[in-house]
């Protein structure tokens, strides 16, 4: 990424972690979604395919 005047990197750092650790926590909370969504995917799959 290219240097742009006025950007503090030990901010960008914070932040960048920040949203690593936001999206780490989504997908902790999705998981106990996971085994209906692959129920859900192998039956409209079953449903379609002859």
């Amino acid at each position: 990424m290219a240097r742009v005047a006025g950007r503090n990197v030990a901010i960008s750092w914070i932040a960048g972690v920040l949203c690593a650790g936001v999206v780490a926590a989504l997908l902790w909370l999705s998981m106990p979604m996971m085994p209906v969504m692959v129920s859900f995917v192998g039956d409209a799959l079953r449903s379609t395919l002859p």
